[in-house]
Formats: C-alpha cells, sequence, structure tokens
C-alpha cells in the first residue's frame, strides 16, 4: 500500500530523485563528530516546535488564566509535565549548542570566505533563539517571569535616545499587562518561528551549495 502511494507521487513530483540526491550526497573525509553540532541544535529545534505545538494546545495568553494553564499542563493533562519540561530544559540546550557549533566554527576557519554571509545568518539565528528565551520566559505569569522580564523590558528601556519606544513597543505600555503578555506570546509562535523557519532554509542552502569547509 505505502509504496503504491510512493510510486504514485515519485510518478508526479520526482521523488526518487530528490531523495536519492539528498542521501547519496558525499562527505567529505575530514568529517568528524565536531560537525554534529550544527545537526544537534537542529534536532532541538524540531523538539522544541514539537512541543511548543502541544503546549499551545492548552495554554491561555491572559494575566488572568496564564498560570492557571500552565498549572493544568503540568498537574492534569497527559505527560504534560514531561513536555513542559523539555520545552523549558530544550530552550537553554539550543542556545548552548547554537553557542558549541559556532565556536567549532570560528576555531575551524569555516566563516571565512566564502562563508562569511552564512556565518552572520549563524550569528542572527543565535539571536532569535535568544528571542525565544526571552520572550518564552514570560508565558508562565508567576513571580519570577513577570520580575524577571520588568528588568529586561527596563534594560532596553535604558538605551540612548530610542529607550522610551523600545520600551512601550516591549510592553505594549509604560507597564507590564494583559498587552505585554499578548505581544510576547505572538511574537513566541508567530513572528520569531517565521524568522527561524526562513533563516535555516538561507542556512542550509548555502551549506548545500558551498560546501563543508575544509580541514583545518
Amino acid at each position: 500500500m505505502f509504496n503504491q502511494v510512493y510510486d504514485w507521487m515519485d510518478e508526479r513530483l520526482q521523488l526518487k530523485a530528490t531523495v536519492r540526491n539528498i542521501l547519496e550526497h558525499p562527505v567529505p573525509d575530514h568529517v568528524n563528530f565536531l560537525h554534529c553540532f550544527g545537526g544537534i541544535t537542529f534536532t532541538l529545534i524540531v523538539v522544541q516546535a514539537l512541543t511548543g505545538m502541544f503546549l499551545a494546545l492548552y495554554y491561555v495568553p491572559a494575566p488572568e488564566q496564564a498560570f492557571a494553564s500552565v498549572e493544568y499542563i503540568s498537574r492534569e493533562v497527559a505527560f504534560g509535565k514531561a513536555i513542559r519540561g523539555m520545552h523549558r530544559v530544550g530552550a537553554s540546550l539550543a542556545v548552548i549548542m547554537v553557542v558549541v557549533h559556532m565556536v567549532r566554527v570560528y576555531f575551524t576557519g569555516a566563516y571565512k570566505k566564502p562563508r562569511e554571509m552564512n556565518w552572520l545568518i549563524g550569528v542572527t539565528l543565535l539571536f532569535v533563539l535568544l528571542g525565544f528565551g526571552f520572550t518564552g520566559y514570560l508565558l508562565p505569569w508567576d513571580q519570577k517571569a513577570y520580575w524577571a522580564t520588568a528588568v529586561g523590558t527596563n534594560m532596553a528601556g535604558s538605551v540612548p535616545v530610542i529607550g522610551d519606544f523600545l520600551l512601550k513597543v516591549l510592553r505594549g505600555g509604560t507597564e507590564l499587562g494583559s498587552l505585554t503578555l499578548t505581544r510576547f506570546y505572538a511574537v513566541h509562535i508567530w513572528f520569531l518561528p517565521a524568522g527561524l523557519t526562513g533563516l535555516l532554509a538561507l542556512h542550509f542552502y548555502m551549506v548545500r551549495k558551498q560546501g563543508i569547509a575544509g580541514p583545518l
């Protein structure tokens, strides 16, 4: 049955040629476990996406219900505590692995010509992941999340010239409230994932186009 469906799709989309091109792509002899950090990071990002989709089924982005919905996920939903834990810990691991991956790229000189643009994309990806961490930290809407976000947004507000503007953009006003929570949630599940998807697609395309950098 599966083979029949696959053959039917392949007749129209030429899937076999595409899959063969991906799986049979030659890998240089110098590639070792140090080159796996990027793949590990991508795997963590996929886990974040899957667990985040599950959490979004139950989370309510409203000050009166946000904390209660998080507690409901942890206490009542099947495997909810485990999935929330995976999402929370995975966020830190993803940032750590991006940094480790960039350290490997830097010390092996893989950022040099003609890969400068891909290095800049990687730096941007790091900031996007930090943005995920910053916006996601507020969502439980507990005391720690509230005051940590207050400190973080106050730091943005201290930027010369545009500080007040940044503060109002982040908070949706002068104080933390329902607009802040809604804004952080929207950025967390829509704006940042859209940017992340585009940057990852471009990053992988350039890796495939330029090839893996040579040995040190």
